[in-house]
């Protein structure tokens, strides 16, 4: 049996010393604002995963009304996440990524990101896929007020 999920985060982005993305502080002169560390690219994910699983989702398992949340780093949550995934028998096909982001340029980091996911969920490499888009400028990704990711996962079970 096979099972696909979506993921989905935004950010708004604010003034700051860096961003986390797919489990990485980046250099950058916002930061994301969030409950957690709002790392967007790792909630969708987690999201992805827990919509496969038919699981529910990021905001059900780590609400941000409970303060032991506050602050938390989102590869933490996601390994929880995976946890409660492989508990009820799914194994992770593949991932493809696409982030949405005037700045930073993501293509000199893409290679680190992958290799800091496929750790994260414990896979190969090769089933870890990462792309970019701008926003050309326009709306709030493309004038720096928010970033966002998208996350499609395939999970497989025996």
């Amino acid at each position: 049996m096979q099972r696909i999920g979506l993921g989905h985060d935004t950010h708004r982005l604010e003034p700051g010393d860096g961003l986390w993305l797919g489990g990485l502080h980046l250099p950058h002169d916002r930061r994301a604002v969030g409950h957690s560390d709002a790392d967007v690219l790792l909630h969708a994910i987690t999201d992805a995963l827990l919509g496969a699983a038919g699981l529910g989702d990021i905001g059900e398992l780590f609400p941000n009304t409970d303060p032991a949340n506050r602050g938390r780093a989102s590869a933490e949550m996601l390994a929880i996440a995976l946890d409660h995934v492989r508990a009820a028998g799914w194994q992770l096909g593949n991932l493809d990524c696409v982030i949405f982001a005037q700045r930073p340029k993501i293509l000199p980091h893409r290679s680190a990101i992958r290799k800091r996911i496929a750790k994260l969920l414990g896979t190969d490499e090769s089933r870890v896929w990462l792309k970019a888009k701008t926003g050309e400028g326009v709306g709030p990704i493309g004038t720096e007020q928010a970033i966002a990711a998208e996350c499609v996962v395939l999970l497989q079970q025996d």
